[in-house]
């Protein structure tokens, strides 16, 4: 049965957003149907429920002192213990060690148990903890049970879902991802990169789009949310005497963002107090922390024109409110802080600085040891884009690549003096080179993009829209043991079949269905790749015999023991399946005839370090 809605989620560090669309409305390819915000219904104080059209990600656990009896129901439940949204994020600027926040950067923080209780890092002696897989599912628990509330009629498990992940994410990341979503009690979700979520959503925007760019235009996309920056170039093409998009690098994972900047304006209010002999505690930073975040969003918002903000935190111990500590935050300490910090006038061969760290560490999250977001786009830009044809992007004289446009999105470009300082560095570099100026694509809701992207993509995978290619950039074989006799001291010949032709479309599949194979299960065993570039016209299902060493190369082999189901040493005929999903992982499945599936994936996309 055809789904009615598509719904699109951005599973946010700071804040999640929905949106949806329903595809039946379209008329024609060019009278598509409008993307809707859906509002997320939420506690914002006690005892009272509204619907709101972000859900900040924020998990608050509370003890039974916390909340009069009753205040934090929901129209769907009577008795939760713990509160999501806007109340949570209220309640944990007073008590910070019984708040999550960040999630999601947890989620792809490979130094800690991902799936362990380990949230609230500060959580007093005793008190629960959860952990970044179970803080994400309660927040897609959350959208699931206040979209079914708010749509009787249309159950959220017979919908299409896209959930939307940072480009950067790993394999493991987007693993969690998924089984976040999963205990969430999702149906299969499609999961997409948030930077061409954010170009989806200026696609939905602007039906016009084709006479707004041009062939050979290089778009770059700049995404910068609570805890992570992600960056993207999508070249504008012409396939058939029509222009087509095509995404060709995505940049590494950097894990620094509107968090970053709101920890350096409470340093720098922490020295402030320190100056006048006021120390503050371990809770009281945090909670100063927390404060330092409204006052920046206040502060930079497009309607304030305060030149300051006050901050006020609780005492410790007796007299509380007659030991409140009341600072504040200067606007101009604010874009001191923010522009010449994060986005510092720097020369496009500036890379970032790598600083000596300590053998012994706290544990938290890998943040970026160089905290200048412009000095990473500048090592961004000076990396090879391997998945087109050299020379079919712009490039200066010093191989910089040259966009001609940029399309911002995250939260934290809201602020327009931080729009503008990173246009004019960006176009600093421009110009010193001789290349004209890019200009921002403008026009789209920087808050609400994710989302509405994402529900856009979901309806041009029905054939109602335009979608970015992204084509992998190499060939990709699998090794075949040949069966033949043992000869001593001489291995059985390999041969490579191919899997991923060159060019295979990112969210399409391949089923090897005329040839079966014999599959290892129940015992260690080895998975060989090859991949090539030179290599382009080997069809998906070709078995390589001979082939010249310099035209293959060998990736790492892959050491797994394959479930058996109790059986040991067993080989069992399986068909191969391959699939390039929407986010650059190959999943390569072995189909046995009664049923059973095996699956490897490796990352096939072209990433810059």
């Amino acid at each position: 049965m055809s789904k009615r809605y598509v719904i699109g989620i951005d599973l946010g560090t700071t804040n999640c957003g929905v949106a949806y669309v329903e595809p039946s409305q379209a008329a024609d390819a060019l009278h598509l149907p409008p993307v809707e915000l859906q509002p997320v219904v939420q506690l914002v104080n006690p005892g009272e429920v509204a619907a709101q059209n972000l859900l900040p990600s924020a998990l608050y656990l509370p003890d039974e002192l916390d909340f009069p009896q009753g205040s934090i129901q929901l129209p769907w439940e009577q008795q939760p213990d713990f509160v999501v949204g806007v109340l949570a994020q209220r309640r944990g600027v007073e008590r910070t060690n019984r708040l999550v926040t960040s999630a999601k950067s947890w989620l792809c923080h490979s130094g800690v148990d991902r799936t362990a209780p380990i949230l609230p890092l500060n959580a007093p002696d005793g008190a629960r903890k959860v952990s970044p897989v179970e803080a994400s599912s309660r927040y897609l628990e959350h959208i699931r049970k206040s979209w079914d509330y708010t749509h009787p009629d249309a159950p959220f498990l017979e919908q299409q879902v896209l959930v939307t992940v940072p480009a950067s994410f790993d394999a493991v990341a987007r693993e969690l991802t998924l089984r976040a979503a999963e205990q969430a009690g999702y149906p299969a979700v499609t999961l997409l990169e948030e930077p061409q979520a954010a170009f989806y959503a200026w696609l939905e925007r602007h039906p016009g789009w084709r006479e707004c760019v041009h062939v050979g235009d290089l778009i770059l996309v700049v995404d910068i949310g609570g805890g992570t920056t992600d960056f993207t170039l999508i070249a504008v093409c012409e396939e058939g005497g029509e222009l087509s998009l095509e995404r060709v690098a995505v940049g590494e994972h950097i894990l620094l963002g509107g968090d970053n900047m709101d920890l350096a304006l409470a340093r720098f209010v922490e020295q402030q107090l320190a100056a006048k002999n006021t120390k503050l505690d371990a809770v009281q930073f945090h909670a100063l922390w927390q404060q330092c975040r409204l006052a920046k969003e206040k502060l930079l918002a497009h309607s304030n024109q305060a030149s300051e903000h006050p901050i006020t935190l609780l005492g410790r111990g007796t007299g509380l409110v007659g030991g409140a500590i009341r600072t504040k935050l200067a606007r101009e300490d604010l874009e001191r802080i923010v522009l010449d910090g994060f986005f510092p006038k720097v020369s496009s061969d500036e890379m970032p600085a790598k600083q000596r760290r300590l053998a012994l560490q706290e544990v938290g999250l890998p943040y970026a040891s160089d905290a200048a977001i412009t000095r990473h786009l500048a090592r961004f830009l000076r990396q090879p884009a391997a998945s087109v044809e050299p020379g079919a992007i712009r490039r200066t004289r010093s191989g910089l690549a040259a966009p001609t446009h940029i399309l911002l999105n995250g939260g934290v470009l809201s602020a327009q003096p931080v729009r503008s300082r990173l246009l004019e560095v960006v176009n600093c570099w421009l110009d010193q080179e001789g290349m004209p100026a890019a200009q921002i694509l403008a026009g789209e809701d920087l808050l609400h993009a994710v989302a509405r992207g994402a529900a856009y993509y979901g309806m041009a995978r029905r054939g109602q829209g335009i979608r970015i290619r992204g084509g992998v950039p190499r060939t990709y074989y699998v090794g075949i043991e040949t069966a033949m006799p043992a000869v001593p001291g001489m291995p059985a010949p390999i041969k490579a079949l191919t899997v991923v032709p060159f060019g295979m479309e990112e969210g399409s599949s391949h089923q090897l269905a005329g040839r079966e194979f014999g599959l290892i299960v129940g015992e260690p065993a080895e998975f060989r790749f090859f991949c090539s570039s030179t290599r382009k016209n080997d069809p998906v299902g070709s078995l390589l015999e001979e082939w010249d060493p310099e035209e293959l190369e060998e990736l790492a082999p892959m050491d797994v023991t394959l479930s058996a189901d109790g059986v040991t040493g067993d080989t069992v005929r399986v068909t191969l399946e391959s699939t390039v999903t929407e986010t650059g992982l190959l999943q390569l499945w072995c189909v046995a005839k009664d049923g059973r599936r095996w699956k490897l994936e490796f990352n096939v996309r072209e990433r810059v370090a």
